[in-house]
């Protein structure tokens, strides 16, 4: 493997550590899951623990604009935050605004929001961007693209596509319960924004997961299905599991994922008694039929860790989900250091029951050049969270590269870091290459934020902006 390596770059220095510490560089301490009093929050001081448990109740009351954040945040922030989502949402916001309830309450967890402290909030920045956040120098790397990993390029039926030699991503519809700000499928997920005009799904939903089967069914090399969207917490119960049933009578299927960030954005959801009884059918299904059975959710943060998420996990796992799973992504102000990778990693795996398992680069979509970290830091991550958890549940921080896939971030073949230049490369073709004899000779090229690069480095990238 070659390297190139100016002069190292400071990453962020983790949190001070307690007084009496060990003398180690992170202290680990037992920090039990609450959930936060949501009545802190004006628009809510009168709502119960019935309503507050009770998942139509936090989907009907999710935040769509910045007028239904005003009338929960109240005065608390004052108005130059409002204008300042108000900008991004009309220039930069490549996702729409929907924010549960659950979600808005695990921001400044412990006392109602000021401003200084609702801006600079993790959960806050990924999940209610403003255009502060964004960088003005270089808000979209020049590379970026709105399908940065090429998925829409390989579905081989509407929704279905085929990546890896052996799995395929099923997506089944293209909503969630909550839209993140970094969202890789900004494409197709979501509403429109003033910036960006949606990708459609045009089947109807029963025509969409008939040409899923069957193509499962023609080929048998296909043994594991990640079920997505979207969200999976959006597709109607009766749905989803008939759709699961049909994909656990295949008999080459071995492995099935469901994905849903609302384990965590919206723990109610999969807590109502007809989604538990149905969970509970397919679990048991799989089980009797050797098909692993796991659910794979998105935290990115410990703050967003509470007893209703925890209760959610341990439900599932408790009707016979084999495994809960966290595939977090790594962000700027959000989770990329040390100190906020392991509080985080400790409370899934200690508090929550969930495997901390992945956590991605975030991609190279548009504007997004202020989440995004280069290679070496994480590269620098995954070295210093090492040691301190079990061993099964050490998060490996990869890169998913275009053209690739997922990548452990040391498994970079050449590195030119004055340009933020990272070369990989793959050992299977892509459904869309099975005729390119150089596929697996070729070396794939991602890019590190500019901003990150050192003088020399963002001085070149200037030089060809226009090229």
């Amino acid at each position: 493997m070659t390297q190139t390596h100016p002069p190292v770059q400071t990453i962020p220095a983790p949190k001070p550590a307690p007084a009496n510490t060990t003398g180690q560089p992170y202290e680990y301490r037992r920090s039990p899951l609450v959930e936060p009093d949501w009545t802190r929050f004006p628009g809510w001081r009168h709502v119960t623990r019935d309503q507050w448990e009770n998942a139509q109740w936090q989907r009907v009351n999710c935040v769509k604009n910045i007028k239904q954040l005003r009338t929960v945040l109240g005065d608390t922030v004052d108005e130059t935050f409002y204008a300042d989502l108000e900008t991004d949402q009309r220039n930069l916001a490549t996702m729409s605004m929907l924010v549960p309830p659950q979600m808005i309450n695990t921001m400044v967890p412990s006392a109602p929001p000021t401003t200084e402290a609702f801006l600079a909030d993790p959960v806050r920045r990924y999940m209610i961007p403003v255009a502060s956040d964004r960088r003005t120098d270089w808000p979209s790397h020049p590379y970026a693209t709105r399908d940065s990993l090429h998925e829409h390029d390989m579905w081989v039926a509407e929704g279905l596509t085929h990546r890896y030699p052996t799995k395929v991503l099923a997506e089944l519809l293209s909503t969630c319960p909550q839209y993140c700000g970094h969202c890789t499928r900004m494409d197709l997920v979501g509403n429109s924004t003033p910036t960006v005009d949606k990708l459609k799904l045009t089947l109807k939903p029963v025509d969409r997961y008939d040409a899923h089967i069957t193509y499962l069914k023609a080929h048998p090399g296909v043994r594991d299905v990640v079920v997505s969207g979207g969200d999976v917490a959006n597709v109607p119960w009766r749905n989803l599991e008939s759709y699961l049933m049909r994909l656990l009578e295949i008999e080459t299927i071995r492995d099935i994922r469901l994905a849903t960030k609302a384990l965590m954005g919206l723990p109610q959801h999969w807590l109502q008694p007809d989604v538990v009884e149905g969970l509970e059918r397919v679990a048991r299904t799989a089980a009797r039929r050797g098909v692993n059975l796991a659910i794979h959710t998105h935290v990115n943060h410990a703050q967003s860790l509470t007893p209703l998420v925890a209760r959610a996990a341990q439900t599932a796992l408790d009707v016979g989900v084999r495994d809960v799973r966290n595939q977090g992504v790594l962000m700027r102000g959000v989770n990329a250091t040390s100190t906020d990778l392991l509080d985080l990693c400790f409370a899934l795996q200690g508090e929550a029951g969930i495997l901390p398992y992945y956590f991605y680069m975030c991609d190279m979509i548009p504007n997004a050049e202020h989440w995004r970290v280069p290679v070496w830091h994480a590269q620098q991550l995954q070295h210093d969270i090492m040691g301190y958890l079990p061993g099964y549940a050490t998060p490996r921080i990869v890169c998913d590269v275009p053209f690739v896939g997922k990548r452990w971030v040391h498994m970079v073949t050449e590195y030119d870091r004055e340009r933020g230049i990272s070369y990989w490369t793959k050992n299977y073709r892509t459904s869309i290459e099975s005729a390119d004899l150089a596929a697996l000779s070729k070396r794939y090229a991602y890019y590190d934020p500019i901003d990150s690069l050192p003088e020399a480095g963002q001085r070149w990238w200037n030089a060809h902006r226009d090229d």
